[in-house]
């Protein structure tokens, strides 16, 4: 070569470690009219460039001009090396058959080093064709004689590719090694995009080894590293889009997927990865409730795979869309014989996805009445339940409950079932944050279903209200793990509530806000990615719900557990020793009715809206027939402790006529009910009283109330900002706040009290080393929450209640700042004769004017817990 040939061909290393810098060295030498090699690099370099971060179009047509011009230098090893590069491009391309062509010819021209790149190459195809046993064996001839050249990018390069076909072969300790081998040789290079994939590559392993939060990080730090050198990062859309459906957040996932399509058709991009994204989008509509959208993906993604000669991912691709169809309600033979034959080609690959497919083709059979076809399709789905991933395991748990449930062995059901959570609880507990366990409980919903329904079947009340206890705020069974001493996260919350102040105050001001929105969402997405990356650290309590222990706790108390059995209300009656079922009506009508009852609060929260006292009357006499049924006759005298399921957390139960004069508590569980009722108040006794801005009474109650208690903490004014109003928080005997409250439907973790430097939010709560024993919380939405996972509750008075609070009043509604005032004031009255919280919030009802003002807003305030 001439003098300069090196530096030219330090282009090529260059295009992973510095893009766009490389793109423009390489447009500058064919600027300069190079020599045929050297613009035979130069071209390559803006080939792979365009491959990988550009248009594919554009890509083809400079590595083949590469290419022809190391044909005319008469170069056998430029051209191999070009033939290589190119043989990826056509394959990105859905060229598959003329990609390989190129490999064969690629082999053939090079020799020696330059042939182990391009067996490389090939390797990574055969990897993005699903052939992996092809690509082993081709990097597997590669690593020997590119370790032995010194090439330490290239052979880092190949370790990181066979880790990475170990891992989609379930090979989860090969792929550890060879990850560990290729990140060492990459901290001796400069090859930043390179580093960049190898952190994402690690995220990948953490995710196969079941380490959610670990996974998430490292995604996260992938993709900073990318954003730094200017570079997409499809794949790494598509490895993120399966970890966030893995925790449970698949609208975020499908979200995410199908922005990194849109931008992958602007700009002309790779048809392989977006045929993987739009798989990547059918599973996560599939998982998000959307089987329309899921079937839609899945079949363009199935055309583009065959087109592509992609076997092993349209493979997966048709099992989705199987599973799409039957989610929609479809059933019939071919789809039982199509799931089968998907698990039978997944089982020849060695995809760990295969008991998925037999356990789809052994329900289907199920649904048909084909027993004998599903016994054998749920028997293979099966065997997968003893070793494996947590998600592998309860595929299989599943399967064995089904096929017990279909020998009619009740006991089998509850065996597998029991089985099958204990798995899902293991994983869950490798979580950090409540929102990663709350929604991660959606995998057992299913487990759980059967055990209630074979209890129901086959065990009586006691037994149905053990399984509905087994799966229900299960959450709240141990505290969140706390959020690590970062500076970053703490600054990022500080951050967050400047923002987001001063975002209210300027739409009070009528000014426009969208930068500040802008900022405060980025903010936002920033505190949640690191609260996400929390791994857990304590494991359950290990304590199993004992129905003796609770009715022996329980006295004169009733308390009515509902269960929800195929869209039915079952009442679980617990008092007086004994546990008695009686059936209600359909959940379904249960929150259309409770959804009416809101709109009718929320317009008697105004003056003048007395004519619609009546209507909201007579919708809670209809929620107590479908909620209550024959329990409400059977009630008895004593007080009531209400345990709803998730879905049914607004209704106002002080509305429902059985309930009006009785004091009544709302529990997310028994379980925590007991919790509730055994938790010791603090020493000392100390109270907190804080004001926070904007309020039309200004707070009214709260100096009234502080008279009431002697050195009470009054925080106020600039002393009510969130760091001062934590420190006194923590630990109190009793907490009261008069605060606006803003409940956010979209990011429930984001639900908030307004302080005067911003918004306490519940990832402050979740701060504290034990929140007040009684709080009151005398805003507006306090007790809204969001419903997700199986059967969860994501808000503020669930964030209280895991950390040591044994008692909550918070409202579930809009209220009348004046009207509350009153209220509030009877309320604490009680308190101070020693009443529980249950107990002085119904004699505060009862103590209020009798206009329609007065009793909506008595009707939306519920206490929670046992204190």
């Amino acid at each position: 070569m001439r003098a300069g040939s090196d530096s030219v061909l330090e282009l090529l290393p260059m295009v992973f470690a510095a893009p766009n810098e490389a793109l423009d060295r390489a447009q500058e030498v064919l600027a300069a009219d190079p020599s045929p090699l050297h613009a035979s690099v130069a071209h390559q370099v803006i080939g792979i460039w365009q491959r990988d971060f550009g248009d594919l179009r554009i890509a083809l047509h400079h590595l083949r001009r590469a290419r022809d011009l190391a044909a005319r230098a008469d170069s056998a090893e430029r051209e191999a090396d070009v033939l290589g590069t190119l043989g990826v491009a056509l394959v990105h391309a859905g060229r598959t058959r003329q990609g390989l062509a190129a490999f064969e010819r690629g082999v053939a021209r090079g020799t020696g080093h330059t042939r182990a790149r391009v067996r490389f190459r090939r390797a990574y195809v055969w990897w993005v064709l699903g052939h992996h046993r092809e690509a082993l064996e081709d990097v597997r001839r590669a690593i020997p004689v590119l370790r032995q050249a010194d090439d330490v990018i290239w052979t880092a390069r190949a370790l990181t590719l066979r880790a990475t076909v170990h891992l989609a072969l379930g090979a989860v300790e090969r792929a550890d090694a060879d990850f560990t081998a290729a990140e060492k040789l990459w901290e001796t290079t400069g090859q930043e995009h390179d580093k960049a994939d190898a952190v994402e590559s690690r995220g990948l392993a953490a995710f196969r080894s079941g380490d959610i939060p670990a996974a998430l990080r490292l995604l996260d730090e992938a993709e900073e590293r990318y954003a730094k050198l200017g570079t997409p990062t499809f794949m790494l859309n598509i490895r993120r889009c399966e970890v966030l459906m893995a925790a449970g957040l698949a609208p975020e996932a499908l979200a995410e997927a199908d922005a990194a399509i849109a931008v992958l058709d602007g700009m002309g991009g790779q048809s392989t990865r977006k045929a993987e994204l739009l798989l990547a989008a059918a599973r996560a509509a599939r998982l998000a409730g959307d089987p329309h959208t899921a079937i839609a993906r899945a079949a363009v993604a199935v055309r583009l795979f065959s087109g592509q000669r992609r076997t092993w991912w349209e493979t997966h691709a048709r099992l989705v869309l199987i599973e799409a169809r039957v989610a929609a309600g479809r059933s019939s033979g071919r789809l039982v014989a199509d799931a089968a034959a998907v698990a039978e080609r997944l089982a020849s690959f060695g995809a760990p996805a295969a008991p998925e497919a037999s356990l789809l083709a052994g329900r289907i059979a199920l649904g048909l009445g084909w027993t004998a076809d599903a016994e054998r399709h749920l028997a293979v789905a099966a065997r997968s339940r003893h070793s494996g991933p947590p998600l592998a395991r309860m595929t299989g748990w599943a399967a064995q409950a089904l096929r017990a449930r279909a020998a009619g062995s009740a006991r089998g059901v509850l065996e597998a079932c029991r089985r099958g959570l204990d798995v899902l609880d293991d994983h869950r507990m490798t979580l950090g944050a409540s929102e990663l366990r709350a929604r991660a409980t959606a995998q057992g919903a299913e487990l759980a279903a059967l055990a209630q329904r074979a209890s129901l079947d086959g065990g009586g009340p006691r037994r149905l209200l053990v399984w509905s206890e087994r799966w229900r705020a299960t959450v709240l069974s141990a505290p969140p793990t706390r959020p690590p001493a970062d500076p970053a996260l703490l600054s990022g919350l500080t951050a967050f509530r400047e923002i987001a102040a001063r975002a209210e105050a300027a739409r009070w001001e009528g000014r426009p806000v969208p930068a500040l929105e802008r900022e405060q969402r980025r903010l936002e997405r920033e505190v949640r990615s690191r609260t996400l990356h929390i791994r857990g650290g304590a494991p359950g309590d290990g304590h199993r719900f004992d129905v003796g222990r609770l009715l022996d706790r329980l006295g004169e108390t009733r308390l009515v557990e509902l269960a929800v059995l195929d869209g039915r209300v079952q009442v679980l009656l617990c008092g007086r020793g004994r546990v008695r079922r009686f059936e209600a009506g359909l959940l379904a009508e249960a929150e259309v009715e409770a959804e009416h009852v809101q709109a009718g609060l929320r317009r008697l929260a105004h003056p003048g809206a007395e004519g619609r006292l009546p209507v909201v009357e007579a919708a809670g006499r209809r929620l107590e027939e479908l909620l209550l049924g024959p329990a409400a006759a059977r009630l008895g005298a004593g007080p009531v402790v209400i345990v709803p399921p998730a879905r049914l957390h607004r209704v106002p139960w002080a509305l429902l006529p059985s309930l009006r004069e009785r004091v009544v508590s709302v529990s997310p569980s028994a379980s925590s009910w007991l919790r509730a009722r055994e938790t010791e108040p603090p020493p000392g006794g100390r109270h907190v009283l804080v004001r926070g801005p904007g309020l039309a009474t200004g707070g009214a109650e709260v100096p009234e109330v502080a008279d009431r208690y002697a050195e009470a903490r009054v925080l106020e004014d600039e002393e009510a900002r969130v760091p001062r109003v934590l420190e006194e928080l923590d630990g109190a005997a009793l907490a009261h706040i008069a605060a606006h409250g803003t409940f956010r439907a979209d990011s429930p973790m984001f639900s908030s009290l307004r302080m005067a430097d911003g918004p306490l939010i519940v990832h402050d709560f979740e701060r504290l080393a034990r929140s007040p024993y009684r709080i009151i919380l005398s805003s507006c939405d306090t007790a809204r929450l969001a419903s997700v996972g199986a059967d969860e509750l994501l808000g503020l008075v669930t964030a209280l209640l895991p950390l040591g609070t044994a008692g909550v009043v918070a409202s579930s509604a809009p209220v009348n700042d004046a009207a509350v005032v009153p209220l509030m004031l009877a309320l604490h009255k009680g308190l101070g004769a020693g009443l529980s919280l249950a107990e002085a919030l119904r004699d505060a009802r009862a103590a209020l004017p009798a206009d329609a003002l007065h009793q909506a807003t008595g009707w939306a305030f519920t206490a929670f817990g046992a204190a």
